[in-house]
């Protein structure tokens, strides 16, 4: 299940060595992490619940719940975080697991403080601008990320990036973006990076407990701290919502464009933002059938050229649609989606199932800003950066960042300005998609470029990258769509289309023949061979047409330029191309569980009808439910089950602000007591 090769990534892997799962002695790669291991090989489920037997698999992939525990030669750990090694002993959990024999000795050490001007926590976009910003200044600067490189979700993104080209990086892919970030804070000698080193909390006595390289307890005393640690993805209340194969897209992203694994055959995406639909693609490019993706919502709320170009590869789209059920005994076989009313209830009788052995949750992220927010219970002057301060594209995300290390800066004592075109610039990068406008008007030239998008969008690289200065975007506002002047001949370069990060470009090229010209189309698939179906933008299938050449242009990461003859009245209409395939999903005879036995609480194996009985009841104390039904009391700390919760209290008509709120968990993730000890590894 190993991707042995792709359109955008290089796969190049050094020599396996054999793990053990249970009795199987399996393969494995230097730098897989356990979980990546195991979906290589086949395997799905990791355990078993100990309180209903319930399967177990990836869920998260970020180290944040605990359903890929393990035990790996004897120790219960995250099979997501814990790098897999030769000769290494990896077992199921059924029940809880059985702790280790103690050392016969034990040795512990002083717990180590380290004072620094700035900490950053996170090394993604938003961490790395504001740790470069800092180092500029000379300050003394720590920056400490959980991941064993840095770069954060830009590590997982194989797109070209949206927004200002000269500002961040626009019309460069995520992988590439993290490279040249990375890069800069490697050259700043004074920001130190500590890497597999989650900040673990923050303190009344404004001292930071950080799991240095996952093994040392270290206390980080810092002047200033600077909060980017991201967001984490929201879940759904459905039936069978728990099975393995249910999970979001940050754990899709990370198996497929991180560690090249092929995690599915079938795909179904649930959520038509832009997070739902870039993984949608994602998957499509690593030879994966997307069978469907739903949005509960009348229209997409993601970047319509990401919805295009789904569209034009044929995968189909359901507005007005949410997940009913997912279907399955130990894993997930198959999905129901339902149509929903204006008020997002059910029209049942609308009912579509498809088959898939993966259902991708996309429905939203939520900011991970607890150390902010305690940071400024206890004092301490924090900045956040990023989705943890807002939710946006991770172009917003760096030059937000940048801001956040100049504040910090500032709050230093550092005679430091920022210029006060930078807020404005981090609010257009932040725009949520805006109105649509008309299809420009094709110009009397014989070759030119037909501009598809037409949705407000922060982005700029076709006017950046057009030697002749032909296209044109508002400098002042880049959220409007792009426009082709005309007021002199297009080369025919085809720099804007290789370089459009919505591959939202086609070249019209008339010169060969007026009754049928040649039309030029982005392609980030393997070159194709043979007839292809030329489609428009909504993905229409136009009708079969002629490959006449494939090309490149210089710099355009691995975008390959497919030129196709039409009929000239396809020409302004043609978006894109399509091989001929359809997509196929068979229904699953399962029937369609109850909507009660969604599991809210994945930790505990919590039901929404259990928590429905003590709302009903009166309840109006997250703490009390926890109490009742250990909801929230698992080793996630509540991060995925307290936004369901609350949820269930609106569905029940309960206002939120009868709800008391869970108390915060003292600690991010679950850490062995001896660790804060200064105990030693025997």
């Amino acid at each position: 299940m190993r991707l042995e090769k792709h359109p955008i990534l290089e796969v190049k892997r050094p020599e396996p060595f054999t793990f053990f799962f249970g009795e199987k002695e399996l393969l494995a790669y230097p730098g897989e992490t356990i979980a990546s291991a195991l979906f290589a090989n086949g395997i799905r489920i990791f355990g078993y619940h100990p309180k209903d037997g319930s399967p177990q698999g990836i869920f998260c992939a970020n180290g944040q719940c605990a359903q890929c525990l393990v035990l790996a030669d004897g120790r219960p750990v995250k099979a997501c975080m814990t790098l897999v090694q030769p000769g290494m002993r990896v077992a199921p959990l059924a029940g809880l697991p059985q702790p280790p024999p103690p050392p016969r000795t034990l040795a512990f050490r002083e717990i180590e403080e380290v004072e620094v001007e700035a900490l950053v926590i996170g090394g993604g976009p938003a961490g790395m601008s504001a740790a470069v910003e800092l180092g500029k200044l000379g300050i003394k600067t720590l920056l400490v990320d959980d991941k064993p490189a840095l770069g954060g979700k830009l590590l997982l993104q194989t797109h070209r990036f949206f927004g200002s080209r000269e500002a961040v990086f626009a019309g460069t892919r995520g992988i590439v973006i993290a490279e040249k970030l990375a890069a800069e804070v490697r050259a700043q000698k004074t920001v130190e990076v500590w890497l597999s080193s989650p900040a673990l909390a923050v303190f009344s006595d404004k001292k930071v407990g950080v799991l240095r390289e996952g093994r040392r307890y270290v206390l980080v005393c810092p002047r200033v701290l600077v909060v980017a640690t991201g967001a984490r993805e929201r879940s759904l209340l459905f039936s069978g919502n728990a099975l393995p194969g249910v999970y979001g897209a940050g754990a899709f992203q990370t198996l497929v464009n991180r560690d090249l694994v092929r995690p599915a055959e079938k795909l179904f995406v649930v959520g038509g933002g832009n997070v739902g639909l870039i993984a949608a693609y994602h998957a499509l490019q690593a030879g994966i059938e997307v069978v469907g993706l739903c949005e509960a919502l009348p229209e997409c709320t993601g970047y319509k050229v990401h919805k295009d170009k789904l569209l034009r590869l044929g995968v189909p789209i359901y507005t007005s649609h949410t997940v009913l059920a997912a279907h399955g005994r130990e894993r997930v076989e198959g999905i129901t989606i339902v149509q929903v009313d204006e008020r997002f209830q059910p029209i049942f009788g609308t009912e579509k199932t498809f088959a898939c052995d993966t259902i991708l949750i996309a429905v939203g992220l939520d900011p991970v800003d607890e150390f902010y927010r305690k940071a400024k219970e206890f004092g301490i002057p924090a900045f956040a950066a990023g989705d943890a301060q807002e939710i946006a594209e991770a172009s917003a995300a760096i030059f937000t960042g940048r801001i956040a290390g100049r504040r910090a800066a500032q709050a230093l004592g550092r005679a430091v300005e920022i210029p006060e075109d930078w807020e404005k610039t981090a609010e257009i990068l932040k725009s949520k998609p805006g109105r649509l406008h008309p299809p420009p008007q094709a110009p009397d030239l014989p070759v030119f470029p037909v501009i598809h998008c037409v949705q407000e969008i922060p982005c700029n690289p076709c006017a950046s990258v057009c030697p002749s200065g032909l296209i044109q975007v508002d400098p002042a506002d880049i959220r409007k769509p792009p426009r082709f002047t005309g007021e002199k001949p297009c080369s025919g370069c085809a720099r804007c289309v290789a370089f459009c990060p919505g591959l939202a470009i086609t070249l019209v090229d008339f010169q060969k023949g007026r009754e049928h010209p040649t039309v030029t189309v982005p392609w980030e698939f393997d070159p194709p061979q043979g007839e292809v179906l030329a489609v428009d933008g909504e993905g229409k299938v136009l009708g079969p047409a002629e490959v006449v050449g494939i090309g490149r242009v210089p710099g355009a990461d691995h975008t390959h330029l497919v030129r196709i003859r039409v009929p000239k009245d396809w020409a302004l209409r043609v978006a894109g191309i399509r091989l001929p395939k359809e997509i196929t999903g068979k229904i699953p005879p399962e029937p369609l569980p109850i909507p009660d036995e969604a599991v809210v609480c994945r930790c505990e194996r919590v039901r929404a009808s259990e928590i429905r009985v003590l709302i009903r009841q009166g309840v109006r104390d997250l703490n009390e439910i926890k109490a009742v039904t250990r909801a929230g009391m698992g080793a996630c700390g509540g991060k995925t089950c307290r936004n369901l919760i609350l949820r269930l209290f609106r569905e029940e008509g309960v206002p939120l602000e009868e709800v008391t709120d869970f108390v915060a968990r003292p600690l991010f993730l679950e850490v062995p007591l001896g660790i804060f000890a200064g105990m030693e590894e025997p």
